[in-house]
């Protein structure tokens, strides 16, 4: 096929990434950079555009790079233009598990993730590497496979209940889509445990024996069921996460100096007579970033953004740095955290507690006094002097009120993180401003009452300078890598563009509630989104959409290849500013160290730091999977003692088997069977809506109800409601009292 050419003798970018694909399907052991292509394909297209054509088919799957920063075909790069089975083709990518049990396999780069269902699953638990066969049904678009290999177990501990029988024992595990695993264990090896406690259990053969059951070893004994705190460390323990640290991690924690040295001080850049602050959650303990603020002689603002120098602590190859590499994050459950380093690395040596010098690695930057943008910015360690601690609520009261420690220095901050928001969101930014919900708990860790956290002006302040420092970090990479001309390895955080097909289910959503989305390009649908999200305080009914709207988009990730983060707007992006409970920043801390010397260049291997973005990514999944396990768990156990009550909830949900509730009061999610509604509903194709079987009435997202609590199941994390009464349906108040309540 001939290239189309414009006048200039340059190809267009489709033509162009096309061109660039069929030469290396045509050379598939061929490995080439930017410029040899130029040549090769004898076009007058830039090498920018080049670089822009290859960096599409690299997020695209299609091809990859390799650490000489030379492109060629992936392995996985094939044609997917055929439509029916063909059993021969293999991949490997992770389990993205669904709570029925089906999931996905995800593939680096790959657009289609290929759908397995719960009985091709074998037996991969969710985060497992995992080699599949997969085929393109008839008439569809997406692949669908089935699990042949598990290659990598993401995890091989879990919580069960012990089964002492006459002639053997089990532990019985519950699995995804309310499966049980049966694990056999020896009887003679219990460490105590007694029938019906709880107990961890080592997976050591994953083969079915002729019971059909899995092998393992019981590791710990937990104790009697139905205590909060052995759910919460069952669900820390079933995700893969270790509720205690090794004895040399410890002793290795303990073993290091609290003092700092007049020498290390002579080495970092001292700013301990500037102001400084930190603003954190009451609760915190770790405080692992700090700003601080002074006006310099030719009038600009200088402020420094102050992070937690936990690379100078925790060295490569150490026993807490492998322990920290393994965790790679802190887990935050409702009632505990499980951190990423012991507390006395994460509470004391680097907490930057006030009234006490601490080392740090500072992102500081001048800034124009009228039009506060940046003028210069600077990168490197440091010592600093925290003069106060503010909690977010006493730093808004200072704002509030116009009195209060550091009032000026708080006043101009917030001006200033204002406007890098607002040009952040003309840039592109997508506002997702989600309910995050918390608890009062009592002295047994029982919820006592649920609310959501209040965002104020101060969470902004902090959240804006964090992301500036990211932004800028990456930047300064970026730039080197195009001053030197050669490929830095670094570890970004990437964010892809939506999946179009569930932007478009979106859009039929937003179309039923009268609320139109631009689908043209993705710079329009950034600009639907907000404009949507925008009416969400006002309107309940696209309040409900927003849950929806985040699952069109991509996970954000860690890789090697930096493609931009779509949510942020911004073509260069990283995480620096929390060392102390995500291993990726202390990452960044060392390779950002390793390449600020003016002249210095240092490459990190490549795949090594590739496979560590890996792992951080899937250890990210989990530990949000536990936090939102720890919520529900949370949730139910509230609603143990409402059972028989009322409430006003909003339909968040429909599904074959009944409508989601979300009550309004305390943000519980629930669910009415269709047994339980005052008439029998059919369901529209699309979801959209249900429609009353005898009065013809329709529900859908966004409508108001009473409902009461009908039944609680701690175990399987499930509130049952009834309906009462529909109040409002689109807008309208509308009062239907369910016939079941009448009789």
């Amino acid at each position: 096929m001939p290239k189309k050419v414009t006048k200039s003798g340059k190809l267009k970018a489709r033509e162009l990434e096309r061109a660039i694909y069929q030469e290396f399907k045509a050379n598939a052991r061929k490995q080439l950079n930017p410029k040899q292509l130029q040549r090769k394909l004898q076009v007058k297209n830039s090498k920018d555009a080049v670089q822009a054509a290859l960096d599409k088919l690299v997020s695209s799957g299609k091809v990859k790079v390799n650490d000489q920063f030379r492109y060629q075909i992936a392995s996985n790069g094939r044609d997917r233009s055929g439509g029916g089975k063909r059993s021969t083709d293999f991949a490997e990518g992770l389990v993205d598990m669904t709570r029925s049990g089906a999931g996905y396999v995800i593939m680096d780069g790959d657009a289609n993730d290929i759908y397995v269902p719960q009985n091709r699953m074998g037996n991969a638990q969710d985060g497992d590497k995992v080699k599949v066969r997969y085929w393109t049904p008839g008439g569809r678009r997406k692949p669908e496979g089935e699990v042949v290999e598990v290659l990598e177990r993401s995890v091989t501990h879990f919580v069960g209940t012990l089964k002492v029988h006459d002639k053997y024992a089990e532990v019985l595990v519950d699995g995804p889509g309310g499966k049980v695993i049966s694990v056999a264990v020896h009887r003679s090896e219990l460490l105590g445990a007694k029938d019906s406690e709880k107990v961890v259990v080592q997976i050591t053969d994953w083969e079915l024996n002729r019971y059909k059951q899995i092998s393992g070893q019981v590791t710990a004994v937990l104790g009697a069921p139905g205590s909060s705190d052995i759910e919460m460390q069952a669900i820390l323990i079933n995700n893969g996460f270790q509720i205690t640290f090794p004895e040399e991690v410890l002793a290795e924690s303990e073993a290091l100096p609290g003092e700092i040295t007049p020498q290390e001080i002579n080495i970092r850049r001292d700013m301990r007579e500037v102001t400084t602050f930190t603003i954190d959650p009451l609760t915190a303990r770790d405080f692992d970033d700090a700003l601080s603020i002074q006006h310099l002689e030719d009038g600009q603002i200088e402020i420094g953004v102050h992070i937690a120098d936990v690379s100078h602590y925790v060295k490569p190859g150490s026993a807490l740095d492998k322990e920290a590499a393994d965790r790679t994050t802190s887990v935050y459950l409702v009632d505990r955290v499980c951190p990423m380093l012991p507390e006395r690395i994460s509470n004391e040596l680097c907490s930057l507690r006030p009234h006490e010098d601490k080392l740090t690695f500072s992102a500081i930057f001048k800034f124009h006094p009228k039009s506060f943008k940046v003028t210069d910015r600077w990168f490197g360690r440091t010592v600093i002097h925290s003069n106060r601690r503010f909690t977010y609520e006493e730093a808004q009261e200072v704002l509030d009120t116009g009195q209060g420690d550091f009032v000026d220095e708080l006043d101009l901050m917030d001006r200033i993180a204002d406007k890098l928001r607002k040009r952040r969101f003309k840039e592109g930014s997508i506002d997702f401003n989600t309910n995050e919900v918390r608890f009062k708990l009592d002295d047994d860790g029982k919820p006592i009452s649920v609310y959501v956290k209040e965002r104020i002006d101060t969470n902004m302040l902090i959240e804006d300078f964090m992301l500036l420092a990211n932004r800028e970090v990456a930047g300064f990479i970026k730039k080197k890598e195009e001053r030197l001309k050669t490929n830095i390895p670094f570890v970004y955080r990437v964010h892809d563009e939506p999946d179009m097909d569930k932007v478009a289910e979106l859009a039929k959503f937003a179309q039923a509630l009268g609320y139109e989305m631009d689908l043209t390009s993705p710079k329009s649908v950034t600009k639907s989104y907000n404009a949507l999200l925008s009416k969400a305080d006002e309107d309940p009914m696209v309040k409900m959409l927003s849950p929806i709207a985040i699952r069109t988009m991509a996970k954000a990730v860690y890789t090697t290849q930096n493609i931009g983060h779509y949510g942020l707007g911004f073509e260069n992006y990283s995480h620096f500013t929390s060392p102390i409970r995500r291993y990726a920043d202390v990452l960044v801390h060392r390779l950002l160290a390793a390449n600020l010397e003016k002249g210095s260049l240092y490459k990190a291997n490549g795949e090594k730091l590739e496979e560590e973005c890996k792992h951080i990514s899937s250890q990210e999944r989990k530990a949000t999977t536990a936090e939102r396990e720890s919520i529900k768990y949370k949730q139910t156990e509230y609603m143990l003692d409402h059972v028989g009550d009322e409430f006003t909830g909003v339909i968040n949900g429909l599904a074959d088997f009944g409508v989601f509730v979300e009550v309004v009061e305390n943000f519980v999610e629930g669910m009415i069977p269709y047994d339980k509604m005052d008439e029998a509903y059919d369901l529209s194709a699309g979801k959209l809506y249900i429609t009353g079987k005898r009065s013809g009435k329709k529900l859908k997202m966004g409508d108001l109800v009473r409902v009461k609590i009908e039944d609680v199941d701690l175990d399987r994390r499930r509130i049952d409601m009834s309906l009462v009464e529909v109040l409002q349906v689109h807008g309208v108040e509308k009062k239907t009292r369910s016939r079941r309540r009448k009789s």
